[in-house]
């Protein structure tokens, strides 16, 4: 494990070399400066993980150190915590607004500095690795944020709602009161337009979370879900939900990441209906029910769904689209076996789309 370099900027000899001696004993690599001219010169030189800083010093003070190392984008993000024995109101929301991570007051413990500093370190390590923007990526994050191992323990032990095929799980410009996540089953989101024809939005399979969008944005459902098999829905009330955003910043800004993905996933869909081939839009289809509902790779690979729903999703009419299922089946790239498209060949159907 790499030790964690912790910059200590105080003027008090006493204090400086006693917060040292607690750091370096808990196994962190400690630089120390008795101003903040110094301090900041030693931030720019090593670059720490961490910044404890005094307010009150000569030279520079704490907020002047602050607003150096801010000006600098190579540490600019670096963890800073004030050090100080000013208690009043006003001079916490000083350093708040100026953009410090926390205070400690002293007299302090050596408990509560170092909580404080794995707190605001893990914190770090969180905005500087990289989540993928679906549900997998935040999976990763609630464990590295929670120690939990998935999102999945945001459903344990809640009610559980049975949902035929075809049976609508939520309706659009219905009001969301909770958070569902998939036991059991596929569920398809959609929108109709006046003369009732479906454009499929988005597909989920077991394990996934659908109807956040909605919560983050206080509005009503833009789209309808319905379930595309017999499925098992948890249901998490949305004070729950709410919870885990307002405890978890991290999180928060993790499903901000994934609304702007899917924000851009459906330009791209949005100009694949509008410009593709008929043969692109299938092939397209197909490639995405593969890679969304075959998490084990196997091939080959069968897609139970209804032909009315794969036109939907591909935006095509049913009748066009059997037809290019038939010249699918003839070039060898699928096969029909008991109404289930099997996908004999994942790469070159992929091929068609480029």
């Amino acid at each position: 494990m790499i030790m964690k370099t912790i910059l200590l900027i105080e003027d008090n000899d006493d204090i400086r070399e006693n917060t040292a001696e607690i750091l370096d004993l808990a196994g962190y690599k400690v630089l120390t400066a008795e101003n903040g001219k110094t301090g900041v010169e030693l931030a720019l030189e090593h670059k720490p993980d961490l910044v404890i800083c005094d307010i009150m010093m000569p030279v520079l003070d704490g907020y002047g150190v602050l607003h150096m190392l801010q000006r600098n984008e190579e540490v600019q993000d670096i963890p800073f915590i004030f050090l100080t024995a000013k208690t009043e109101r006003s001079d916490f929301r000083k350093g708040m607004e100026m953009g410090a991570d926390d205070y400690i007051t002293k007299p302090f413990s050596g408990t509560d500095l170092l909580h404080a500093i794995e707190s605001r370190l893990k914190k770090a390590s969180l905005r500087q690795q990289e989540f993928q923007p679906n549900l997998q990526g935040l999976n990763k994050l609630m464990h590295a944020a929670t120690g939990k191992e998935s999102l999945q323990a945001l459903a344990e032990g809640r009610n559980i709602d049975k949902f035929k095929k075809k049976q609508a799980i939520y309706m659009e410009g219905n009001h969301p009161t909770c958070l569902y996540y998939i036991q059991k089953g596929k569920v398809k989101t959609f929108k109709r337009n006046e003369d009732g024809k479906e454009l499929v939005v988005e597909l989920y399979n077991t394990g996934d979370f659908l109807g956040y969008v909605a919560l983050l944005e206080g509005t009503s459902y833009k789209e309808t879900a319905e379930a595309l098999e017999p499925s098992e829905i948890a249901i998490i009330p949305r004070d729950d939900f709410e919870e885990l955003l307002n405890n978890h910043q991290e999180v928060a800004a993790q499903f901000i990441r994934m609304l702007a993905h899917n924000v851009t996933s459906k330009e791209q869909q949005l100009l694949g209906l509008a410009y593709n081939s008929l043969r692109k839009k299938v092939a397209e289809a197909l490639v995405n029910l593969h890679n969304k509902y075959n998490e084990r790779r196997e091939a080959p690979f069968a897609i139970d769904i209804s032909r009315d729903n794969l036109a939907t999703i591909a935006g095509t009419a049913t009748e066009s689209l059997i037809r290019t299922l038939g010249d699918f089946r003839e070039e060898k790239l699928i096969d029909i076996r008991d109404g289930a498209i099997v996908i004999l060949n994942e790469k070159k159907l992929s091929n068609i789309l480029y």
